[in-house]
């Protein structure tokens, strides 16, 4: 059963837990509304695909550790291998015509997916925020979105930088000391090479990624682009429109940016540390997340990091644009702003359109580069 929501779960984490609801809560009663909202919420708290760890730990409750990681590999495994099958069709050195014009065509249209999915992070946040705090949450949003436009090595870093600032704003209010541990600060400035660099582009969108699945984008993009080379930006932007359109977790993109710096080994490795978090939070702590969500220094670290992820994903949106290479393209991008921003059309549909639109303007003779 967590096979067939892998293989129907286009839609990102809201169409994933629509159909765990559905499944869990009213077709099979496993789990009580008020069980399954908690699930949400310390999914939510926790680093990673928030929709990755609600299918493991619905799996979890129902049959205990084996469960978990059957279940949680039947709802990745699906979309992997199809995301794997369409890197090796998109980013081989000379695929067809079309094939190359549908990359660019919904690569086109993946800032405006930046800025929607960003939007859907900050909009709630900012509705729960008290009125005195809004002006620290703006601080948090703006220097991550700033960092993911322009110091995208530096991003992970502003994001546990501002969940550690509010965490001690919030301790010294309290009258608690204000001190934090900075190993994860060091964590984040360590930048090995080779296979560590992939290692480690891998444990930031597996482990260090707060806010929403698309904060992945910009922890990626320095490093497959900008640092390592591994893809071009057109590749990467082709990769991200992947991830979107195939079914499963956003966090499978990380494969084909895995295959691109190595293959098929390097997908696979890089998609086991990437998920391999997800798993360990939940087959270690699963029992102790009614703590979790009363802890005050979890919350405090989320509601620096949280807001600091929301502007990253707006910010990124920069880049993404910027790779932009033909004058279609633009056109483009600006049809699927107006469809998701202003008719608030799916992201799976308007993405699947651009590609159309992309593979058709080819076909007719549209420049589409190198």
């Amino acid at each position: 059963m967590w096979g067939r929501i892998g293989c129907i779960g286009f839609g990102g984490p809201p169409a994933h837990i629509a159909l765990f609801r559905e499944l869990c809560v009213t077709r099979r009663e496993w789990l009580t509304d008020d069980q399954f909202e908690r699930a949400i919420a310390a999914t939510n708290i926790l680093p990673g695909p928030a929709s990755t760890q609600l299918a493991i730990y619905c799996a979890w409750r129902l049959r205990g550790p084996r469960g978990a990681l059957i279940g949680g590999l039947g709802f990745i495994l699906p979309g992997l291998v199809l995301i794997l099958a369409l890197s090796v069709l998109f980013l081989s050195g000379s695929p067809p015509i079309w094939i190359r014009g549908a990359g660019m065509g919904a690569g086109a249209a993946v800032a405006p997916v930046a800025v929607t999915a960003g939007l859907g992070v900050a909009l709630p946040i900012w509705r729960r925020t008290v009125a005195s705090q809004r002006s620290r949450i703006l601080i948090y949003a703006f220097a991550a979105g700033i960092a993911a436009a322009t110091t995208g090595p530096w991003l992970v870093l502003v994001l546990l930088a501002c969940g550690a600032i509010e965490l001690a704003w919030q301790r010294q209010l309290a009258g608690d000391g204000a001190g934090f541990h900075a190993w994860p600060l060091l964590a984040a400035v360590a930048e090995p090479g080779g296979t560590g660099a992939l290692i480690w582009t891998a444990v930031k969108v597996g482990a260090l990624a707060f806010g929403g699945g698309f904060v992945i984008v910009p922890l990626m993009q320095s490093d497959a682009v900008g640092t390592y080379h591994w893809m071009t930006h057109g590749q990467f932007l082709n990769a991200v429109a992947l991830g979107q359109v195939t079914p499963g977790p956003l966090t499978q993109t990380v494969a084909a940016v895995g295959y691109a710096a190595g293959g098929f080994p390097a997908a696979l490795l890089a998609a086991f540390v990437a998920f391999l978090p997800s798993f360990s939070f939940i087959l270690l702590g699963a029992a102790r997340f009614e703590r979790l969500l009363l802890n005050e220094r979890v919350t405090a670290f989320l509601d620096g990091a949280a807001p600091a992820a929301a502007g990253a994903i707006i910010g990124s949106a920069i880049p993404l644009a910027d790779a932009l290479r033909e004058t279609w393209q633009y056109a483009v991008l600006a049809a699927a702003a107006i469809a998701l921003l202003a008719l608030r059309r799916s992201i799976v549909l308007t993405l699947l359109t651009a590609g159309t639109v992309g593979a058709v303007a080819a076909l007719l003779g549209a420049p589409i580069g190198m």
